[in-house]
């Protein structure tokens, strides 16, 4: 009661019915809750990164994804959204951009966070995760360092948060595969990259280079591979199994089906371009899944994309949803902060499992 009364009740009526302050003398800020707490980050081998994270393919690849320099602003305000949000977690990779682009999503990425002029610590905690590819003439361990050394030259960074190799080239080339893995060695030792990673490692592989990497004494972090409602087969669920009892991160990317889970998009109103040619392939066989989205989003109050995110966070990996306008980054960080129901997951999954379509697996995908 004291207390109560040594509030002035000029304050309660300052107090509209957002609960912000909305006396404009006040020298403070409104106060915003955030998109997620200190301790839902997840730890990822050493580092501590946000519960989702965002993908950067599409900046710089005008192929598949349309990018035109003209959007670099825009690219830019998103990101400082995001970061803004408490994200830190930043995928990208040394082949993303198309043509003379090549190389552009790193450069662009390393752009933002130079001229981040946010708070300091959010710009300290960025994570980068870049991905090198396995190209043909990468044939020794110190050319893939080279690689890595780059990528640090492209986003002018010291050190890269986590090297991941980008694909196996076990089903092509076997003999390949030891010295890309040697080079995840080599630049950890020589503190190029924190941590290492893999992308596109079925559960063979998988567990391979984990146990030749752990006897060099190089733990691996994290494993990107195709994971959403589009992509929710055996080989995802034996790759998840995999990384829980192994302490690997399971990685989430295309959550959004490349946007076929967003609702935007309909057998009359396709994507140009080669997205636009596969998804006349699948949307038609998606409409179980599409319409049980659709239902649990307008019953939650939120967005099919966020739904289709948010079960990515709730089967326990961290979704990295591609971004290119400020809009896109501020819904894709409205699936923070809330968990679909058990039985809203059970729903979505036995949609998706009606749906007669499927995403297309990865070409570089392996066993």
């Amino acid at each position: 009661m004291a207390f109560a009364m040594a509030i002035p009740t000029a304050w309660f009526s300052s107090l509209g019915a957002s609960n912000k302050l909305l006396t404009s003398s006040t020298p403070f800020e409104p106060f915003k809750l955030p998109r997620f707490w200190p301790w839902q980050k997840v730890k990822m081998g050493p580092l501590s990164v946000s519960p989702m994270g965002f993908g950067t393919w599409a900046w710089g690849n005008q192929l598949l994804w349309g990018y035109q320099e003209g959007i670099d602003s825009e690219l830019q305000r998103a990101f400082n959204l995001i970061v803004e949000n408490g994200i830190n977690l930043f995928d990208t990779a040394d082949s993303y951009g198309t043509g003379r682009l090549n190389g552009q999503s790193e450069k662009l990425l390393g752009k933002f966070i130079r001229e981040f002029e946010g708070k300091k610590q959010a710009k300290d905690n960025i994570v980068i995760a870049t991905k090198f590819a396995a190209y043909p003439w990468r044939l020794t361990p110190g050319q893939f360092v080279n690689a890595c050394k780059s990528s640090l030259d492209r986003m002018q960074v010291e050190q890269i948060g986590i090297g991941q190799l980008h694909w196996s080239t076990a089903n092509y080339a076997p003999p390949q595969e030891l010295a890309l893995w040697d080079g995840l060695v080599a630049m950890y030792e020589k503190g190029l990259v924190q941590a290492v990673g893999v992308s596109n490692y079925g559960p063979k592989q998988l567990l391979k280079i984990h146990d030749y990497l752990k006897a060099r004494g190089v733990p691996l972090c994290s494993a990107q591979v195709q994971f959403s409602l589009l992509s929710m087969g055996k080989d995802q669920t034996e790759i998840k199994n995999i990384c829980d009892s192994l302490g690997i991160r399971l990685i989430s990317y295309s959550p959004l089906g490349l946007g076929m889970l967003t609702g935007k998009y309909t057998p009359s109103n396709l994507p140009q371009g080669p997205r636009g040619l596969l998804f006349r392939q699948i949307i038609p066989g998606l409409e179980p899944l599409l319409t049980t989205l659709k239902e649990i989003a307008q019953r939650r109050q939120k967005t099919m994309s966020q739904v289709a995110i948010n079960w990515c966070i709730c089967k326990g990996t961290i979704p990295i949803p591609g971004v290119k306008t400020v809009k896109q980054a501020d819904e894709n960080l409205g699936a923070l902060g809330w968990r679909l129901k058990s039985e809203e997951l059970r729903q979505l999954e036995d949609a998706a499992r009606e749906s007669p379509r499927k995403m297309i697996q990865n070409i570089f995908q392996t066993r």
